[in-house]
């Protein structure tokens, strides 16, 4: 019977073909490829010891580092699904997925252990199932290394086998609904998604990628199947904010070919002084991607200029439908403002009016995407799964046109989602959390221009008659309740007549997004 390898197969390929060759490194540590392959097959033994049965979630948290990299590899070799969790999600975020997901056990990383620590009383866990790996392990965890050393001894291979249909990751993403919906990715659809990228973009087996964006977000995650298919190497950012010029002497030291970023990362390293952006020398790298958020026509040019050797790409894709579109090296000025044509090995992308009929060129439709890697459907929501499918078309509620020459422009993401530093915010989620405050009676979160983060969270806000609230203090009250990059920035304070409705009653973002817009830009 034919079929696709897994990421485990993967590396297992290549532990035999280049046992001896560099897999991923972070600033830590490396592995090669057969150290890679061991590790792997420890893991997995370790978690099955645990009682952790095929399918049977695992939620992962952690910065950026190379244990991404083993746990997902050992999760796939033991048939286990990846819940990867955002490292800057609060307490009660990570116990709705957790809830959610039915995740059965957690790996965290000793420095957030701290953050889910309180959840260990409810969640209702095996004791032996909070894992935790780094130099300073919490009390009454089970220790990562101490996991794999116990399974080397009792040498008992994983005996599981895993289909290219089996789920691999069940990666959360919000919705307009305000709560986090799973989408369910297969082993299938992530190699598929891996093979399509190698052959559109031309990388190799030679090829070394910086991986920047965090390990527990789709655009790593699927960057990363690409090279380990390929047997080529990863280099693994872990640093826990953006340093530019440390991204400048990482490129430059590793040799990196390829790394994918936002506007913002690229804003802020080639802002840096002229003398400190010369002692580097980046004439390796051969392809760049930019996604996540619009880029300015100056932006890209000074990309192409800074990067003498290095051919500049913009992808347009979603966790569910994985990359959609791609505009190439070629048409990045001609074709400014644009997200491209379809990607390799894709069908037509249709472009559906509220009737779903296809609209004509140049009109705005919901945008629906045709790949041979798509997601699954939601986990436990057969609503929502339904409203993102159109037959073997898939929609994540983007709306968009078409030119005459076939390439699409975005008009709207996911209705009214904020973009700010590559994070995807949804309005309705921040929402929520502001319309508990006692004191607050409407609310409306969007986002506005900022030259830094792309958009910066604004929130809107209508307070009970008689009740008064100010700005510092509403957002110190969010502390602790919503992640930091979801917290507004600004608030303003207005009646209720201000803010603009529909006969019905809902609150137009859009008008006012514009109405806000015109105050001076946010600095």
């Amino acid at each position: 019977m034919n079929r696709l390898n897994t990421l485990s197969d993967a590396v297992a390929t290549h532990a035999r073909l280049s046992p001896q060759k560099l897999a991923v490194r972070d600033s830590r540590r490396s592995l090669t490829f057969a150290q890679w392959h061991e590790r792997t097959e420890l893991l997995a033994q370790g978690l099955q010891a645990l009682g952790l049965q095929k399918g049977d979630r695992v939620a992962l948290l952690a910065y950026n580092c190379l244990e991404w990299m083993e746990m997902y590899a050992a999760l796939a070799r033991a048939g286990l699904v990846a819940v990867p969790l955002n490292f800057r999600l609060t307490a009660p975020e990570i116990a709705y997925i957790a809830e959610h997901s039915e995740a059965r056990a957690f790996i965290v990383q000793d420095v957030l252990a701290s953050v889910v620590e309180p959840l260990r009383q409810t969640l209702g866990l095996e004791p032996g199932a909070w894992i935790a790996f780094g130099d300073n392990l919490p009390a009454g965890w089970t220790h990562y290394e101490q996991l794999i050393a116990q399974a080397k001894e009792k040498n008992q291979p994983a005996a599981t086998t895993v289909l290219p249909s089996d789920m691999s990751a069940l990666m959360y993403t919000s919705g307009t609904t305000g709560r986090p919906k799973g989408a369910m990715r297969s082993h299938e659809g992530s190699t598929l998604i891996a093979l399509a990228t190698a052959l559109e973009m031309g990388f190799t087996s030679e090829d070394t990628a910086l991986l920047v964006m965090p390990m527990c977000h789709a655009n790593s995650l699927y960057f990363s199947h690409t090279f380990v298919h390929l047997g080529a190497t990863c280099v693994i950012d872990d640093r826990r904010s953006f340093d530019p010029e440390a991204l400048l002497a990482t490129l430059a030291a590793e040799h990196v070919t390829f790394t994918s970023l936002v506007p913002t990362h690229y804003i802020m390293m080639l802002g840096l002084p002229e003398a400190v952006k010369a002692r580097y020398d980046v004439s390796a790298v051969e392809k760049l991607m930019i996604s996540s958020a619009p880029a300015r026509k100056e932006t890209k040019l000074a990309i192409m200029d800074f990067f003498k050797n290095g051919k500049l790409y913009e992808l347009y894709g979603s966790t569910e439908a994985g990359w959609v579109t791609l505009l190439r090296p070629q048409e990045q000025i001609a074709r400014l403002g644009s997200v491209g044509r379809e990607w390799a090995a894709s069908g037509p992308i249709r472009l559906l009016d509220a009737k779903g009929n296809e609209v004509p060129d140049g009109e705005v439709g919901e945008l629906f995407s045709h790949t041979p890697y798509i997601f699954d459907g939601y986990w436990k929501n057969p609503e929502k799964t339904a409203e993102a499918f159109q037959g073997d078309w898939c929609s994540v509620g983007d709306m968009a046109r078409r030119d005459a020459d076939g390439f699409i422009h975005l008009v709207d993401r996911k209705s009214n989602m904020i973009i700010s530093g590559g994070e995807n915010i949804y309005p309705s989620e921040v929402e929520g959390i502001l319309g508990a405050h006692e004191k607050i009676k409407d609310v409306a979160v969007i986002g506005l221009q900022h030259d830094k983060w792309g958009e910066a969270v604004h929130a809107v806000v209508v307070l009970h008659h008689g009740q008064t609230l100010s700005e510092a203090e509403l957002i110190d009250w969010c502390r602790g309740r919503m992640a930091g990059y979801k917290r507004p920035q600004t608030i303003r304070f207005v009646a209720d007549s201000d803010l603009p409705r529909t006969a019905t009653g809902k609150i137009l973002h859009r008008i006012l997004r514009d109405q806000m817009s015109a105050s001076p830009a946010l600095a």
